[in-house]
């Protein structure tokens, strides 16, 4: 068993109840594993900081739900408690086509389980309507439920909402709520006696508070390393959670058990003969990346070097390939542009032919410049011919992208699935683009997108998981390991 954190909509509070749970436990030494709906990195980064295990998230766009229910086996068996935090409200996801009374997966035909005939919620052309939302996920697992209700500018009204939510899907089962934003205990006596003929259990009360706040930008929360007294807030937090919470009631229903009948993890991939050293870009300015990712990086026999194009003079010695993930490269845009020895070098060893990924914030860091929000104009690796300019529009959606020529990762005409969260956009379009992109929940076209050129190159907006694609890094390191192959020449000879 575990528990699963949603919102009736989203801003409720679920980050500060979960955070509140997590810091809870870890100040009794408990082993939580924490996991997170959707393709979110942020909200994934305070879990870790937290609990100290990796954050693991779930997606079944991005992935697949047998993927899913192997990743949260695997890791929650691992742990004492398991705890999953929703994304937005406990209903909201995007839309997915049926195909004769069954879902299609993203790469593979669904489960049987999931057919209209047996209550799957679809409208009436046929779509599921709540495809990756936190009830599809709570469902997937078998997990309960705990509402969080934002009870800010709430009475009576509360008792309407919750039996919404609880009679909404029968098949979720809805523990409890936790009442937050509370003003009073006025207000928590009106909002008791409005829930008590429901009989559903109150969890947790939390009080409005002005003394716990974690600040946010244009992307969201700001990310951990970049927050000083973050140790301090999680103090707060538990402290919180100690009075806050009826745990005699929540702690059965945290502690892990693996699934009764959950598939079997699938086999790891086989390793190369000789190791690869990929350096990963990560420090405040690049920290987007899936856990997953990395760790099949690992598992295919990557040494992964971490590093930081802020700070350090020049990057890691003796590599075959490079990884830039996602990130804020436009706020130390003015940092990363200072510290020309390493722009010099990243632009050298993608001339030479160095295998490299770069992902939103990192095709953003290999364009010729950043604009920032102010019109300022930054110097960046050059290696792709356009710059990345700040902007107000905000481009956020699953997409279905197509590749259109044989690249880096994938073979020309394969379909892959990611998503993109950027408020910049580029001054120049590729002439030769990767991908031909569409929304995944509609046929809507979004236009071509991605560089490929140079062909070591994959510098692209769209975020991969490649849990379900472990052709992807396999073909990376294929790659890298063609340089490892030719620098052992070249020392030989």
């Amino acid at each position: 068993m575990a528990l699963v954190i949603a919102g009736e909509r989203s801003g409720v509070g679920k980050t500060t109840v979960t955070l509140t749970l997590l810091a809870y436990l870890r100040r009794r030494d408990r082993l939580v594993q924490s996991f997170k709906v959707g393709p979110d990195y942020i909200d994934p980064m305070f879990h870790q900081h937290v609990t100290g295990r990796a954050c693991r998230n779930l997606d079944p766009v991005l992935t697949s739900e047998a993927y899913i229910q192997q990743c949260f086996a695997h890791h929650s068996q691992l742990s004492e408690y398991a705890l999953v935090e929703g994304v937005m409200g406990l209903f909201d996801g995007v839309s997915h086509t049926l195909r004769e009374g069954v879902r299609v997966a993203s790469r593979r035909e669904a489960p049987t389980s999931f057919v209209k005939d047996k209550g799957l919620m679809t409208n009436d052309k046929g779509l599921m309507t709540d495809f990756a939302s936190t009830a599809h996920i709570a469902r997937l697992l078998d997990l309960p439920v705990v509402l969080v209700i934002d009870c800010s500018r709430l009475s009576g009204s509360v008792a309407a909402i919750a039996h919404g939510y609880r009679s909404f899907d029968p098949r979720i089962k809805i523990a409890g709520v936790v009442l937050n934003r509370v003003g009073s205990d006025r207000h928590l006596s009106l909002l008791k006696d409005s829930l008590e003929p429901l009989q559903l259990p109150i969890l947790g009360v939390l009080r409005r508070q002005d003394n716990i706040a974690i600040p946010d930008r244009h992307l969201g929360l700001v990310p951990t390393a970049e927050l000083p007294e973050l140790n301090t807030l999680i103090d707060r937090l538990a402290d919180l959670g100690d009075t806050c919470f009826d745990w005699q009631r929540l702690l059965p229903l945290l502690k892990s058990k693996p699934l009764p009948s959950s598939p079997s993890s699938p086999p790891s991939p086989s390793s190369p003969s000789s190791p690869v050293k990929i350096a990963v870009a990560r420090d405040r300015a690049f920290n987007f990346y899936y856990q997953d990712n990395l760790d099949l990086l690992q598992q295919l026999g990557a040494e992964l070097v971490f590093w930081s194009p802020l700070e350090d003079p020049d990057i890691p010695e003796d590599i075959q390939g490079m990884y830039f993930g996602g990130g804020f490269p436009e706020v130390f845009a003015q940092q990363l542009a200072k510290n020309t020895s390493v722009r010099d070098a990243v632009k050298m060893a993608i001339l030479r032919g160095m295998p490299t990924i770069a992902e939103c914030g990192g095709l953003m860091y290999l364009c010729e410049q950043i604009i920032d929000f102010e019109g300022k104009s930054w110097s960046m690796a050059g290696v792709l011919p356009t710059s990345a300019v700040m902007g107000g529009r905000l481009t956020l959606g699953y997409r279905r992208a197509v590749a259109l020529q044989n690249n880096l990762l994938v073979k020309a005409n394969t379909t892959v699935y990611g998503h993109e969260f950027h408020r910049s956009h580029l001054t120049l379009t590729p002439t030769q683009p990767l991908f031909e992109t569409s929304r995944y929940d509609c046929d809507e076209n979004m236009g071509y997108e991605g560089w490929g050129l140079p062909a070591n190159v994959h510098a692209s907006y769209v975020h991969l998981h490649w849990g379900e694609s472990v052709e992807i890094p396999q073909q990376f390191l294929k790659e890298c390991l063609k340089v490892a192959s030719l620098m052992a020449l070249i020392i030989q000879y």
